[in-house]
C-alpha cells in the first residue's frame, strides 16, 4: 500500500508525511488549481505559469499532452518541466488494481449471470462483480449479520450480496424511484432463483431479498437511527458458522461511489456506532463535499476530516474538489482527435465568457451553467467537414462518377440530424465524444471553420441562459482577440488535470488518517480495487474494528 515507493500509508505517522509532502508541492500552484477554464482567456490564466513550459508545449503534439497526467515527460522538455511532471506524478497513489487474491488470500469472484447482471453496463458489472466478492470476504471475517449498502441506487450491489453471496442486506437510497426500481429488480430475480431451486430440487432453502429504505441521510445521527435494530430486527440474519447468539445487530457499512459528504458520513458512523463493525467505502463527487472552517469546534465537514490536516490549515475549494474527479487513466485512453475536440470545446466556451463579460456583465455574477454543447458542436463540426471532403473530391473530378454520386448521398444521409437545443452532453475530456473517422477537420478553411463553430457555440450558449443577441455584439472580434492563445489551452488544461488525481490522493489520504488516528482499535487500510481503466475512482478505503 502506497505510491510508487518514496511514500507509504501503513501507519498514521507515514500518512501524514505523505499529505504534508503533498502539500508542500502544490502551495506554489495554487493559481491554476483553484482556477476555472472558463476564464483562460478573460484573466489570461496561461501567464501564471513558467512561460517557457508553454513555449515548449503549445506545438506538442495532443497525444503527448494527453499523457501528461500520468507523469510521461519527452526528453526534450526543460528540465524544470520534466521534474515538475515526474515530482507531481510520484506524489499520486497508484490508482493500479492490486491482486485481490494476495490481499484477501481465498477470495474468489463470480462473474454474475445474465439475471443478476440484467440492466448493468460494462463499468457497473466489473465494479459490482469485484465490490460484491470483497464485502463478502469481509463480512465472513468479521462475522458480521446484516450489510447496509448505503446509497444504493438501484440496487445492483445489494442484490448480488443477497441472491449470490446469500447475506442479508437492507438498501438506502434518497430516491423512491430507486427504490421501487430495487424491489421490482429483486422480484423478478427472486422469481428466477426460486424456478431454479425447483427445478434441480434445491430443497425449501430461503432466498434473501434486500430490504430498502429510501430516506436522504443528513447526518451521522441519521445513519446511526437506520442501522438501529428497530429498523433492521425484520430483516433474516442468518447466524454464520460458530457465531454466538445474541440480541446485537452487527453490521457492515459498503458504499459503492456514494456520493459526496456520504462516504465521509459512512466512516464516521463506523467508528461512533459499535454494531457496525466494519465498512467498505469507495467514494466519489469530491466536488460534493461540504468543506468548512478547519478550527470550527466539532466540525462534521467532507473536508478535512483527520486531525492532521486540519491541524494544516488547508482549505481547497470547489474548483480544487472538482479536479480531484480527473482521471489520468481516462485521459491516457484518448486518441488524437477526441483530444484536439476537447481542447477546441474548452477554448469555444473561455472565448464564450469573454462575450458574457463585455455585454452581459451582470449574468457573470450568477455565475453561469449553459449545460454541455459538446455532441451538438462535434456533430455541426463533423459533417461540414464531410461536406468539404466531398465538395473537394467533386471538383477534382469535372464529371463525378455515378459511384461516387451514390456515395455522397450515403455518406450524407447518415450523417446524423441536428440536435436538440435542450440536449444536454458532456464538455468534461473523455466523455460522449465522437470520433470522427478521418472526416474531422479541413485544414484550409480551419480559421474560418472554427469561428463559425464558436459563433454557433455562442448561439446556443445564449439561448440556454434565455438571452438574446445585442445589436451591435461583434463575436469576430471577440474570436479574433482570443485566437492567437488558443493552442494554449490544451497545454494549460493537461497542466492542470495532472494535478486531479493528486488531489484525491489527498482527500482519500485524509480519510484513511481519520481512521488511523482513532489508535489500536480500527485496523485501516486503502486499496485500488478496480481496473482504472474503467472505473477510475477505483480505491476503496476498508476498516474493521480490532
Amino acid at each position: 500500500m502506497g505510491s510508487r515507493g518514496k511514500y507509504s500509508c501503513e501507519s498514521a505517522s507515514e500518512t501524514l508525511e505523505w499529505i504534508n509532502a503533498i502539500l508542500q508541492f502544490i502551495k506554489p500552484y495554487n493559481s491554476i488549481i483553484n482556477a476555472h477554464v472558463v476564464n483562460f482567456f478573460k484573466d489570461r490564466l496561461w501567464e501564471s505559469l513558467d512561460q517557457q513550459w508553454f513555449q515548449c508545449l503549445r506545438h506538442e503534439p495532443i497525444q503527448n499532452l494527453l499523457l501528461i497526467p500520468s507523469g510521461v515527460v519527452q526528453d526534450y522538455w526543460p528540465d524544470s518541466l520534466k521534474q515538475f511532471v515526474t515530482t507531481l506524478r510520484s506524489l499520486v497513489f497508484s490508482r493500479e488494481q492490486v491482486d485481490l487474491d494476495k490481499v484477501f488470500p481465498g477470495l474468489k469472484i463470480t462473474v454474475l449471470n445474465s439475471v443478476l447482471a440484467q440492466g448493468m453496463n460494462v463499468k457497473k458489472k466489473h465494479e459490482v462483480e469485484v465490490l460484491s466478492a470483497v464485502v463478502s470476504f469481509i463480512t465472513k471475517g468479521v462475522r458480521v449479520q446484516t450489510i447496509v449498502d448505503v446509497g444504493a441506487g438501484q440496487g445492483y450491489l445489494a442484490q448480488v450480496l443477497s441472491f449470490q453471496y446469500h447475506h442479508s442486506v437492507v438498501a438506502i437510497d434518497a430516491s423512491s424511484h430507486h427504490g421501487e426500481v430495487t424491489e421490482t429488480r429483486a422480484e423478478r430475480i427472486k422469481k428466477h432463483y426460486a424456478a431454479q431451486m425447483r427445478k434441480f430440487n434445491s430443497g425449501n432453502r430461503v432466498l434473501n431479498v434486500p430490504k430498502t429504505i429510501t430516506c436522504r441521510i443528513m447526518s451521522i445521527d441519521m445513519l446511526k437511527a437506520l442501522t438501529n435494530m428497530s429498523l433492521l430486527d425484520d430483516v433474516k440474519q442468518p447466524r454464520l458458522i460458530g457465531q454466538v447468539a445474541d440480541n446485537k445487530t452487527s453490521l457492515l457499512l459498503a458504499g459503492l461511489h456514494a456520493c459526496g459528504d456520504l462516504s465521509v458520513t459512512m466512516l464516521k458512523t463506523f467508528l461512533e456506532c459499535e454494531d457496525v463493525k466494519a465498512v467498505v467505502s469507495i467514494g466519489c463527487c469530491y466536488n460534493l463535499l461540504s468543506e468548512e472552517c478547519f478550527d470550527a469546534a466539532g466540525s462534521h465537514c467532507g473536508f478535512p476530516m483527520s486531525t492532521g490536516v486540519k491541524s494544516a490549515g488547508i482549505s481547497l475549494g470547489k474548483n480544487s474538489r472538482d479536479l480531484a474527479c480527473q482521471s489520468a487513466e481516462r485521459w491516457t485512453c484518448l486518441d488524437k482527435d477526441v483530444g484536439l475536440q476537447n481542447f477546441e470545446l474548452h477554448t469555444f466556451r473561455a472565448a464564450f465568457q469573454m462575450v458574457l463579460c463585455k455585454y452581459y456583465p451582470e449574468i457573470i455574477k450568477t455565475s453561469p451553467s449553459i449545460g454541455r454543447q459538446g455532441k451538438a458542436l462535434r456533430r455541426q463540426q463533423q459533417r461540414r467537414a464531410l461536406h468539404s471532403a466531398l465538395h473537394n473530391i467533386e471538383n477534382k473530378h469535372s464529371t463525378l462518377p455515378q459511384s461516387t454520386s451514390k456515395m455522397k448521398e450515403t455518406c450524407l444521409s447518415l450523417q446524423p440530424t441536428e440536435p436538440k437545443t435542450d440536449e444536454s452532453s458532456t464538455l468534461e475530456l473523455g466523455v460522449d465524444t465522437l470520433s470522427c473517422d478521418g472526416f474531422m477537420r479541413c485544414e484550409e478553411n480551419a480559421s474560418v471553420d472554427k469561428y463559425l463553430l464558436f459563433e454557433k457555440f455562442c448561439q446556443s450558449g445564449l439561448s440556454r441562459l434565455g438571452l438574446q443577441p445585442l445589436e451591435g455584439m461583434y463575436l469576430y472580434e471577440i474570436w479574433k482577440e482570443a485566437e492567437p492563445f488558443a493552442e494554449l489551452i490544451g497545454s494549460y488544461w493537461s497542466l492542470r488535470a495532472a494535478f486531479g488525481p493528486l488531489l484525491e490522493t489527498l482527500l482519500l489520504l485524509d480519510r484513511l488518517l481519520f481512521l488511523q488516528e482513532q489508535g489500536s482499535s480500527v485496523e485501516a487500510i486503502m486499496l485500488p480495487i478496480f481496473d482504472p481503466a474503467l472505473s477510475p475512482r477505483n480505491v476503496a478505503i476498508i476498516a474493521k474494528r480490532t
